[in-house]
């Protein structure tokens, strides 16, 4: 390009740079409050508020007088009849919030026991989706011969004295209640979303059912609000009066817009429209022009454009997507940053087909695991589907995501550090002894347990349904006290909850726990069940001690690992295949193949869904019956998609 040309360039653009900032504000002279209450608002995890919510970020001219939002947590408070109760989520096409009480927040042992209260003449219970539980407190014993009522019972410490106290569901007979009402001092109604009663009775299942809160409904029938609305105005409230209040552009009213408003409005908006378009064209043919020389006098310098104007274009398409799912987001880290709490990823915990996995430490001391991903297929799509998965979740047995990096070609996941590392170094024999280390079977057991908690979890826990498509052994972590927590949510798909049917071109997993239907549609549709078949295999692999599927063996049926196993559970074998086993593992670890080989189930018809696997494992052996032989034979290589697996 000829030298004389840039300052012409330059003069040009700062001339339309400077129009484009200060013709709207000149032509504009909208109402302050107009302006002000025109622009949504965040408050904490919750994006995008408008009226009639409002919060200490927000004027109380812009929303509801008993709207008003607490946004200094991460997840939002509101007061409703003097109880305070955490927002979870608004949905302004239902009108609807979801909201849990602030008392209850990892407990069923409140300060003080104060029964579920709103107030009508603003929500209301939406009964299609919310059910009560009630909570029974200090209790005299023993309660026996309750009729048709076999309660769950907890303990609480109530002024420094231990009581017992029970927990039923609305769905327990009246005279069954009348009993523990005149049984026990105190007793709680609290509500929660009916999909989430607990099928299996436990305090942490009572705990997570309460924390998922329930829903409420607010009334958005106010003919002032459609009729300022309609006039072009924004509705809002008097302060002074605490009465509906509508602020237009050209002042604030009692109810909609004059119509001198309107019309001055539509005139500004028409010549600011004529104005733009006008600046919008000079702007392009100034770029054309820009364009049209660069590419004449240096063709390279034409591709390279294109080449950074495409991956701009990815990285906005990127950050859209974690904005659209980051209402739950962790924090984002600079590159630099990374390097700094890695020490320049000094300690290499483990490396896999995405990339690498160092030990770090945050600035506040805390130690995390940083996984760096070297290459990304689609675009950003494995790094998005961890981002977007796993931001969705908060369980104890699912790993925490505390904050990610994506700097152009330079991305990184930095999750809470797992002092055992991942569970296929404990359960493999094969592997050398100074990393072999057996675990007892109650350990084994517990872990399997956990690891169907996760799953139900990701299956019916979240507002999302969350398939994982990849469960193993190395995606299995273990913390100091050998708690599982399902990592890598790569090939993860996102499912509405009352489906969980899937449509998706070719394969994703890991050789040897991929179910049947993924790699061929013959054998069903691909679904949930493909995680409980995946879910299968890794447990028959912690009762064997073995990998289920290796490249270097037969393919014949004989060598296949669950038909091994299925025959020594006829010969009233463990399983395992050394060491000593007591009268206690080999009930567990028979009441475990039983489970897995029914998770295993060719056609996924035949397979259980999670809730039902963690029944199965915490019921007897007793009432388990001997599954049907699964027919397949071990995967052939050639059905393994190397791109898919890590």
């Amino acid at each position: 390009m000829h030298p004389h040309l840039f300052p012409t360039i330059t003069l040009l653009l700062m001339i339309v740079t400077i129009t484009l900032i200060h013709c709207p504000t000149s032509l504009r002279a909208d109402d302050e409050k107009y302006l002000t209450c025109e622009a949504p608002f965040n408050c904490g995890n919750l994006v995008n508020l408008s009226y009639p919510f409002w919060a200490s970020n927000r004027p109380n001219y812009c929303g509801h007088p008993s709207f008003q939002l607490d946004c200094s947590s991460n997840v939002p408070q509101i007061n409703i009849t003097t109880m305070n109760y955490r927002v979870l989520e608004i949905n302004y096409s239902s009108w609807t919030l979801t909201v849990a009480r602030t008392d209850y927040l990892d407990t069923i042992c409140p300060a003080a026991f104060v029964n579920t209260t709103i107030d009508n003449n603003l929500f209301s219970y939406v009964t299609s989706s919310d059910t009560n539980l009630t909570l029974y407190y200090n209790c005299r014993l023993p309660l026996v011969d309750l009729p048709n009522l076999v309660p769950f019972q907890f303990n609480c410490s109530i002024n420094n004295t231990n009581f017992i106290n029970y927990y039923t569901q609305s769905s327990q007979t009246f005279s069954a209640n009348s009993v523990l009402i005149e049984a026990c001092n105190y007793w709680v109604n609290v509500p929660v979303l009916q999909s989430l009663v607990p099928t299996v009775i436990t305090y942490d299942a009572v705990i997570a059912a309460i924390d998922s809160g329930f829903m409420l409904e607010w009334d958005a029938s106010n003919s002032q609000c459609d009729t300022c609305l309609n006039a072009g105005g924004l509705c809002g409230s008097d302060p002074t009066t605490s009465t509906f209040a509508c602020h237009c552009t050209n002042g604030t009213f009692a109810s909609g817009c004059s119509t001198e408003s309107t019309r001055s409005s539509s005139k500004m908006n028409a010549r600011m429209r004529e104005i733009i378009i006008g600046i919008a064209v000079a702007v392009l043919g100034i770029v054309a022009v820009y364009i049209i020389i660069c590419y004449l006098r240096r063709e390279q310098l034409s591709k390279e454009f294109i080449f950074r104007k495409t991956t701009r274009k990815n990285d906005e398409n990127i950050k859209e997507f974690i904005l659209n799912y980051g209402s739950l987001a962790p924090k984002q880290y600079s590159y630099s940053e990374i390097k700094k709490m890695t020490n320049s990823f000094i300690n290499k915990l483990g490396q896999g087909g995405y990339g690498g996995v160092y030990k770090g430490k945050l600035p506040d001391g805390k130690l995390v695991a940083v996984k760096v991903l070297s290459e990304s297929k689609g675009n950003g799509e494995d790094f998005i589907n961890e981002v977007a998965s796993i931001s969705r979740t908060s369980h104890v047995n699912i790993v925490t995501l505390l904050g990610f990096c994506y700097e152009k070609n330079k991305q990184a996941l930095i999750y809470e550090f797992m002092p055992n590392g991942s569970l296929d170094k404990f359960i493999y024999h094969q592997e050398s002894s100074a990393k072999n280390c057996r675990l007892e079977w109650k350990t084994l057991y517990q872990i399997a347990v956990d690891i169907a908690r996760g799953l139900e979890y990701l299956h019916r826990g979240c507002s999302t349904r969350i398939l994982h498509f990849d469960i193993k052994p190395q995606n299995i972590l273990l913390d100091e006290d050998f708690t599982p927590k399902i990592s890598d949510f790569g090939l993860a798909k996102l499912c509405q909850r009352k489906d969980s049917i899937v449509s998706m071109f070719g394969m994703r997993g890991t050789a040897g726990y991929i179910a049947p239907e993924v790699f061929s549609r013959n054998f069903g549709r691909v679904s949930h069940k493909s995680d409980v078949y995946s879910y299968g295999m890794l447990v028959l692999e912690m009762v064997g001690g073995r990998k289920n599927f290796d490249v270097g063996m037969s393919n014949s049926s004989e060598t296949y690992f669950p038909d091994r196993i299925y025959k020594d559970l006829e010969l009233g074998m463990d399983g395992r295949t050394s060491g000593v086993i007591t009268e206690e593992g080999e009930e567990i670890s028979r009441k475990m193949i039983l489970v897995s080989l029914w998770c295993i189930q060719t056609n996924p018809i035949d397979r259980p869904s999670m809730n039902k696997v963690v029944e199965m494992l915490e019921g007897t052996l007793h009432s388990l019956q001997i599954p049907p032989k699964p027919f397949l034979c071990s995967p052939k290589v050639s059905h393994v998609d190397s791109s898919t697996t890590s």
